[in-house]
């Protein structure tokens, strides 16, 4: 079994019920067990901001599938969960990313790990630090490059 770490993301609908919901089927998935998962942040939108704010929340799993068997299990949870892609960093029900695979390094047209903006995301590190704050990404922990992003409006619920 390897490690990885998916972040999740709501901003449409029942937040958090599609988060947990998200968790829930990403555990009944053969291959991938579900060892930590953080706490549920309410963050801004980022990248195009004109949208409502967003839940979200970090997973590790334990998974025997490979990277991109891992991203298209998420791909496909997201499509059951009535995903739909109308416009980059928009609205969306759910949001599955593959953020860091152990000992993988992916780039090509599906998926690049680890995910290209997982260093410069707070609304992803916050959580993420919560659960593995020593894992290294880019010569550098998360907790590291937490330290130097902005974190304003991202806070945990309950």
């Amino acid at each position: 079994m390897t490690r990885a770490y998916l972040g999740l993301g709501s901003n449409v609908g029942d937040k958090a019920a599609m988060l947990a919901e998200a968790v829930t089927r990403l555990g009944k998935t053969p291959g991938i067990r579900v060892v930590a998962r953080s706490r549920d942040y309410r963050t801004p939108p980022w990248g195009d901001t004109d949208q409502d704010w967003f839940l979200n929340a970090t997973l590790g799993v334990d998974t025997d599938l490979t990277p991109h068997d891992l991203l298209e299990a998420g791909l496909a949870i997201e499509a059951a969960l009535g995903r739909v892609r109308e416009r980059r960093w928009g609205p969306r029900r759910i949001d599955i990313d593959v953020l860091s695979y152990e000992g993988a390094e992916v780039s090509d047209e599906r998926l690049v790990l680890p995910h290209r903006f997982v260093r410069e995301r707070a609304f992803v590190l916050v959580p993420l630090v919560e659960i593995a704050p020593d894992l290294v990404i880019g010569g550098e922990t998360v907790s590291e490059a937490l330290a130097k992003l902005d974190r304003a409006g991202i806070t945990p619920l309950a």
